[in-house]
């Protein structure tokens, strides 16, 4: 029987599959994103809760969807400055129970930042990037985080959830790699750069 009691045996076993699939689709960009995704199946398979089922943080290791925002024509990237983390991230939000992690994304777009979720060419709605993550401050656990891309114009984002957010920003990606990285996600940096790369392409 799942360890996950918020489901069903089988639904829980067919979203662990699913999970499974999309992180195994990703490409890692270096050791330790290989590392991750190692750590992110193992759980997965281990049987252990996925999905945070009581605020702050149970169970300790759960499932996240960031989005990270990309304005295609001026190269930039969205950053919200995060109350309760103290730091500049990209939005998303924890992963609902049977949700799909890219249902997540677009749910939380539209409450974070008012704006459909549109998926970037570079990645359509996958994930580019994965990692696991402690979190600092009250209700410590750790985020298994899926970093998807998504597009939208700038000037279309007119507003944002101040109960989350104090300041968003739109900056390139070598303005994101001159921000000290204590400031933000400590993973931030290796995305950008991954995210760079991708776009290359």
């Amino acid at each position: 029987m799942s360890s996950d009691h918020s489901l069903p045996g089988s639904h829980d076993r067919a979203l662990r599959a699913q999970l499974t699939k999309l992180i195994e689709g990703i490409d890692p960009w270096d050791d330790l994103e290989r590392a991750h995704l190692r750590t992110a199946g193992e759980w997965l398979a281990g049987g252990a809760p996925v999905y945070r089922v009581r605020k702050p943080a149970v169970p300790a290791m759960h499932l996240v969807s960031y989005f990270v925002v990309l304005d295609d024509r001026r190269g930039e990237l969205l950053l919200v400055a995060h109350r309760k983390a103290g730091l500049w991230l990209p939005p998303g939000g924890h992963v609902e129970p049977g949700e799909d992690p890219w249902a997540a994304v677009v749910r939380e777009c539209r409450e974070e930042l008012g704006i459909p979720a549109i998926a970037s060419d570079v990645t359509g709605e996958v994930p580019l990037f994965l990692t696991v993550t402690r979190t600092r401050g009250q209700g410590e656990h750790t985020d298994v985080s899926l970093w998807y891309v998504i597009s939208a114009d700038a000037e279309a984002l007119t507003s944002y959830d101040e109960e989350e957010f104090t300041a968003i920003r739109w900056l390139t990606a070598d303005q994101v790699l001159a921000e000290a990285l204590d400031s933000m996600d400590p993973h931030m940096h290796r995305f950008t750069r991954k995210l760079a790369q991708a776009r290359a392409s």
